[in-house]
């Protein structure tokens, strides 16, 4: 998705973090581990959702976005291609940006 303009974290650069901090163990626990590492962080997303704070909200997405690039990086998936080849040219559905597919379509 290219350089973070303000600084932050590109997702390729959040990626290779995950891959450096943490590849080794991850690749020993292998890609069904992880994915249920995975859902059990929707699970608390989901809880922050309905009563956490702003703060425990923000640190769940960043602990499921964690657990995704884990899981491509196990699975040798490069999210950042793989986001610009499905949303880089608009909407996967209508093809434009913003969507103009109908809301009660999945676009």
């Amino acid at each position: 998705m290219g350089q973070a303009k303000d600084g932050g974290m590109t997702l390729g650069e959040l990626q290779r973090t995950i891959l450096e901090m943490y590849g080794e163990k991850d690749a020993a626990r292998g890609a069904d581990a992880t994915f249920v590492w995975l859902a059990e962080e929707f699970g608390e997303l989901a809880t922050a959702l309905r009563s956490g704070s702003p703060e425990e909200l923000a640190l769940e997405m960043a602990d499921v976005l964690a657990w995704l690039a884990t899981l491509a990086n196990i699975r040798g998936v490069d999210l950042d291609d793989a986001v610009r080849r499905k949303y880089g040219a608009g909407c996967p559905g209508c093809g434009r940006s913003p969507c103009a597919c109908d809301p009660a379509e999945k676009p």
